[in-house]
């Protein structure tokens, strides 16, 4: 029994994991508060959520404020791109969805439109860990976040499924958006780090091989 409670039991890593997604989740929300900040906050969340929760690499308020200060410029900027577009389609889904009520002509385009719009959320969470994992101007940003979605037309599920199931388990639950931003960035890694893996030049493949080997082997340990 006392190896169940011990810190390097399965179980203490889970729940250390738990009140780190917490953590994460709230400094997300705080820093995304002036809206403004919501590019740079979610880059942040990213790094956080891939280096110190998966790789358990940096202290959290640490790699959150470092990630946070250094991509804010980029980050904003490009989020300014993707919520105008965010904003476009989510005002053309409500007209829609009023249209295809009331039985009007348009209405089948609803469907295209929230197609539209899903993509665009992709896009966003794409452009976030790109711009947190790598370097590149803003247009580079949002044009290789689109390309890497475009080459992996697959792959968008393993980032639009947690990203929908969050959404929708926090407008059912709003207290657990104390917790999804964090847990659902964990999950998305997942998909995006084997995306990048695919296009990294070798040299920066063997350093993410490495720091994966080195997790494993600490998980084992």
């Amino acid at each position: 029994m006392k190896g169940i409670f011990d810190y390097e039991s399965p179980l203490m890593g889970a729940l250390t994991s738990i009140g780190d997604c917490i953590c994460l989740s709230v400094l997300w929300i705080v820093f995304s508060l002036p809206i403004v900040t919501l590019g740079a906050s979610t880059t942040a969340l990213y790094a956080v959520a891939y280096h110190s929760i998966r790789l358990k690499k940096g202290a959290l308020w640490r790699t959150f404020w470092g990630a946070f200060r250094e991509n804010f410029k980029r980050s904003t900027l490009a989020s300014i791109v993707v919520l105008a577009v965010l904003a476009l389609l989510t005002v053309d889904v409500f007209v829609l969805r009023g249209v295809r009520a009331n039985g009007g002509a348009l209405g089948g385009l609803f469907y295209a439109v929230l197609v539209l719009w899903c993509l665009a959320l992709t896009w966003a969470v794409y452009a976030a860990a790109y711009a947190a994992r790598f370097n590149g101007r803003v247009r580079e940003v949002l044009k290789l976040a689109l390309q890497l979605m475009a080459i992996h037309p697959v792959k968008i599920l393993g980032v639009l499924l947690p990203l929908t199931a969050g959404l929708a388990l926090s407008l059912m639950v709003p207290f657990m958006a104390l917790i999804l931003p964090g847990a659902v960035f964990v999950a998305v890694s997942f998909t995006t780090e084997r995306i990048f893996r695919l296009h990294m030049r070798p040299e920066d493949l063997e350093r993410v091989q490495g720091e994966q080997s080195r997790k494993e082997n600490t998980d084992d340990q």
